[in-house]
């Protein structure tokens, strides 16, 4: 396909076949694409900056204009290095640097990297050489253009979840060193009721860094979509009264709680190590954070085809703003001042929707906040 610089394309030109990015009304031979399948370079996220065989401009689509602020009719004709002016970090001409036209025979592309549009402007930048045959002529540089906002989003929150998981990690470890370094060097001097005191200090204190370094790695699992279900029958019941005994094994007053249990429930299948970690969760803040009764139902949802068991957890406290609800399951979010990583809520989330299952949040009939997960009850596959 000849590309004809002194003719280029216009805005929203249509492409005959996928990855072409000629003149309007310039098809492709019949053979390379089925009729009708048209494809406009405006509709794709990217921007895409294409350059024929020497080295002038032939598509600029709508997002190359957005993510450059260069109005693609300035752009179109223009050589490649003055419609794109970039730079790398330091401050080098990158078309003059990689020479796309002149360079070595045998290159097809540029892996992606950040380089500078002018004004210091940041951007992801990608290329690909076609040529004819492995060795020819550069053809057409397909140039593809990103903002790096995403990424930067990426990287801040990484900083937030290192800055948090140090700034949780000092003070036990803290306590940790300070006890033992204590009872080393002046065993002899503490009565039996306060070495077991401060040991008794070092085991929860050690036991907060171990739960810590299991909050990260469920993140990391999820974050990757590597987190495992192993399925189980489970007696979700059985497990909500399971953590209310705790609960008032620790000073709660059983009058704190209020079960409701609406059978039959169907058969569920969940792994019972995450659900208890679901729940111990949920019960946690409401506990912490809430006042009042607070309120557990467990009951059956859904369709006959398609079953489920719903749990749901109010409390009567101040409930959460109605601002806040939208950022309640993302990382580091806080209902109040009393402490926690942040992070219990977004790990919750990740393992209802490993499950299959769903998860919101809301107001409670007594004003509290309202958490209910879902989850579907079917089987593993090796058992249907």
């Amino acid at each position: 396909m000849t590309l004809r610089t002194s003719r280029p394309a216009a805005p929203g030109a249509l492409l005959d076949v996928p990855g072409a990015c000629g003149t309007p009304g310039e098809a492709a031979a019949p053979a390379a694409a089925p009729a009708g399948h048209a494809y406009d370079p405006d509709e794709l996220p990217d921007g895409l900056v294409v350059a024929d065989e020497h080295g002038r401009v032939v598509c600029f689509n709508t997002a190359a204009e957005r993510i450059t602020a260069v109005p693609r009719a300035e752009a179109l004709g223009r050589a490649l290095e003055l419609a794109l002016p970039l730079e790398d970090l330091k401050g080098r001409r990158w078309w003059q640097l990689t020479d796309p036209y002149g360079g070595l025979a045998i290159r097809v592309r540029q892996p992606e990297r950040n380089l500078l549009l002018p004004g210091g402007r940041e951007v992801l930048v990608a290329a690909t050489y076609v040529r004819e045959h492995p060795t020819g002529p550069v053809r057409k540089v397909v140039v593809t253009l990103r903002g790096t906002e995403a990424r930067r989003r990426t990287e801040r929150s990484h900083a937030e979840l290192i800055a948090t998981v140090a700034h949780e990690l000092r003070s036990p470890l803290t306590s940790v060193k300070g006890f033992t370094a204590t009872l080393l060097a002046k065993w002899e001097r503490f009565t039996d009721d306060q070495k077991r005191l401060m040991l008794e200090t070092v085991d929860a204190d050690a036991n907060r860094v171990t739960r810590l370094i299991a909050e990260l790695l469920d993140i990391s699992r999820i974050d990757s979509g590597r987190l495992e279900v192993r399925r189980q029958p489970v007696d979700i019941a059985a497990a909500v009264g399971r953590h209310i005994q705790a609960h008032t094994a620790r000073g709660q007053s059983p009058d704190r709680f209020f079960v409701r249990v609406r059978r039959p429930l169907p058969d569920l299948w969940a792994d019972p190590d995450k659900i208890d970690q679901v729940l111990g969760n949920l019960l946690e803040n409401a506990v912490r954070h809430g006042e009042g009764t607070v309120t557990i139902e467990v009951a059956p949802t859904g369709t006959d085809d398609e079953k489920g068991t719903a749990v749901t957890v109010s409390d009567e406290g101040p409930g959460i703003p109605e601002e806040s609800m939208s950022r309640v399951f993302t990382r580091f979010w806080r209902g109040s001042k009393r402490g926690g990583t942040g992070l219990g809520l977004y790990i919750v989330k990740g393992i209802v929707e490993a499950h299959g299952g769903t998860i919101t949040v809301g107001r409670g009939p007594a004003g509290g906040a309202e958490f209910r997960f879902t989850l579907p009850v079917g089987a593993p596959a090796y058992l249907t």
